[in-house]
């Protein structure tokens, strides 16, 4: 191989390299809905919280009791049954298979969460509607 073409040959491959990787690590938007999901997977619900509707976050603040219950539990899986859109696109029901275990039992259980979500205009953002699932039962 011609030795002034093996640098040529390099740096284009480097050009390309670095532009794969832009385009790959570049914005990428997200529906709040998948980063809901994510944060409940991780059982990050201080996160999770954050895409409740600030008014419902308002009339119905966590209690105490209910954080704790929130560090009782590891998810072991988050699972989208079923998803249905309003007509007018302002509003989308879901409903969610959560696996958890219980950390002190090691009891692993599945809760079904009836999720409602509902676009805000203004802000041009979703917001759940129905709050975070309550791990309280069994």
């Amino acid at each position: 191989m011609n030795r002034r073409l093996l640098p040529a040959l390099l740096l284009a491959f480097v050009a390309l390299l670095l532009a794969a990787c832009g385009a790959a690590g570049g914005t990428r938007k997200t529906d709040p809905m998948t980063e809901y999901g994510a944060a409940v997977r991780w059982n990050d619900f201080d996160q999770a919280w954050m895409y409740v509707d600030p008014a419902v976050r308002a009339e119905r603040p966590l209690t105490d009791l209910e954080r704790s219950r929130f560090r009782q539990v590891q998810v072991t899986g988050y699972d989208v049954r079923a998803s249905h859109m309003s007509p007018d696109g302002l509003h989308l029901e879901q409903v969610v298979e959560i696996r958890l275990v219980n950390v002190n039992t090691q009891v692993e259980r599945t809760l079904t969460d009836h999720q409602t979500w509902t676009f805000d205009p203004v802000v041009k953002t979703w917001w759940l509607t129905s709050g975070l699932p309550d791990f309280s039962a069994d």
